[in-house]
Parts: structure tokens; sequence; C-alpha cells
């Protein structure tokens, strides 16, 4: 895996349950934290990464991530003769012209692991990175995928990201087992999906971004379904295992669990308290609903 990566999948074409009714005619990533939707944070940390072909695995419901990042020239001519040139060019700016969005259908639901073999035919056999939206990373100066293409590029293997969950939470995770290396990375010895508390082989868990050879795609072809009758990732990355070597990396940053009610309003609410324009404002106001905030 020593070739540059340049593609990145982001598997949206979930319904979003969780999130209903606000979901029923609009895709969960396009849910607003703040001024913007979820898919736009996952495709900013992507291409702050150096992504140049942005694919995204999609359903016949989510035709409006598709406008997101497409051109409306309704707007900007509205936009540019009212003068509003700043709003202009922040519309203008969501995806750069040198940077391909392709849009692939997943025909039916079988999983992230099906979702993420339809890409296939884009990437072919180049290694490749792929973006949950749901798991929203603050990465800081430097965004989670950067932090994994920076250890795959110096160490040359796959890469998954993980972070320690409690014990009792491991049921809800892909869980690894892995021999430490250095600082942060490890060696990847097994992965399960979804395993209770007393089988868990550690309390890493694999969160929303991966680097993967591209020969995972043989893998994804020849896994039958698994956990929820469905074809896991987890599960072509453990018979990949077999193979080959993959590392974990714990990233540094903060993970929002926005597939949930609850982390989705501590996203929203943790965002808008770095804000540029909104912090001091809203602060204020939390603070008349907790006067002891600092």
């Amino acid at each position: 895996m020593t070739q540059s990566i340049r593609k990145v999948v982001f598997p949206v074409a979930g319904l979003g349950t969780r999130f209903l009714p606000a979901t029923k005619a609009s895709p969960k990533e396009m849910l607003p934290v703040v001024d913007k939707p979820l898919i736009q944070y996952a495709v900013e940390e992507a291409l702050d990464a150096g992504m140049k072909q942005l694919i995204f695995i999609t359903s016949v419901s989510k035709r409006s991530i598709a406008d997101h990042f497409d051109k409306n020239a309704e707007l900007e001519a509205e936009l540019e003769q009212r003068g509003k040139k700043a709003l202009l060019e922040t519309v203008q700016k969501i995806v750069p012209d040198n940077v391909s969005c392709i849009y692939i259908r997943q025909p039916e639901p079988l999983g992230l692991g099906h979702a993420v073999l339809c890409a296939k035919p884009v990437v072919g056999d180049e290694s490749f990175a792929v973006i949950l939206p749901d798991d929203l990373i603050n990465g800081g100066e430097k965004g989670c995928l950067k932090q994994l293409i920076g250890v795959n590029e110096q160490q040359g293997f796959g890469v998954l990201a993980v972070e320690k969950v409690v014990k009792e939470e491991t049921n809800q995770y892909g869980i690894i087992g892995s021999n430490p290396l250095f600082d942060r990375v490890s060696k990847i010895s097994d992965i399960v999906e979804k395993p209770a508390p007393e089988d868990a082989p550690s309390n890493l868990a694999v969160v929303g971004r991966y680097v993967l050879p591209g020969k995972i795609f043989h893998f994804l072809e020849n896994t039958p379904r698994g956990a929820g009758d469905e074809i896991q990732l987890t599960d072509a990355i453990a018979t990949l295992l077999q193979s080959d070597s993959m590392l974990a990396y714990e990233f540094k940053g903060k993970r929002y669990d926005c597939g949930s009610k609850l982390g989705y309003l501590q996203a929203t609410v943790e965002y808008a308290l770095e804000h540029e324009e909104l912090s001091d404002g809203f602060k204020r106001y939390l603070q008349t609903l907790c006067p002891t905030l600092s």
C-alpha cells in the first residue's frame, strides 16, 4: 500500500431510522451541525487529507446529497445580484474544481461491507479510504483521515481508526485484538463484529475511518452475511488478516456519534461553542441555563 491514496468512499445509503421523522424525506447525512450538514464535515476532512475522488454510495432517497455538492446556478446568481460575496464564495468552494464527485447507488441495504463493495468499479485495485459521516471527528489541526494516511505512508499497511470504549459497549462496535508497536499504533491480530463484553478481544473499537487495500474487494465478494444478516466490512477485514498485516491507530481528537440523537446534540453544542461568529452569544445563552458554565 505504498501508492498515494486519492479515493475515498462515503457509505451514505442508510435509512437513518433513529432520526425519524426528521429523516423521512431528508437524509441523516444532511442534518446540520450548526451551519453545515454532517456530510460536508466528512468531505472537508477528506479534502484536507488530499482526496481527489469522492465516491458516494447512495440510495434512491439521497438525491439531496448530490444536489448539495453540485453547482446551483440560480442560487449563485441571486447571491451575486444581492452583493453577498462571502456567501457566494462559501457555496462555490464546497468542493474544489480539481476534485470529482461520483455517485453509485447501492441496490439494496445489505450492510456496510456491501456498500463498500459497490465502489469497486471506480476504485479498482487501488488502496482507498472510507469515511462514515455518522462519526463526526474533530481532530483539531490534523483531521483523523489525514492522521491515518500519515501512518499508512510511513508503514505501508492498511490502517483502521480506533478508540477505547467501556467494556459494556463492545457489542456496539467492531472490536480489535492487537499488539502495540509504538505510540498510538498497534498491529491488529483479530477483529470481531459487535462481540459481547465477555467475548471481546479488547476494548479498542473501530470507528468510522479506514484506509484499505484494493484486495479487500475480493474478500467482500466472498463474505457471507453476518451480524444483522448483513455483509460486514469487519468480517472481510478478519479474513484479510490471515494473509495481510493491518494496523490500528488511536487517533487524536474527539469523536461524536452523530448516528445517535445524544451524540448529535453534543456535537451541535460543542461545535457552536467553537464557531467564530456564534461562540460568545451561544455561551452567554448557555450560562443563563447553567450559571456555573465557565
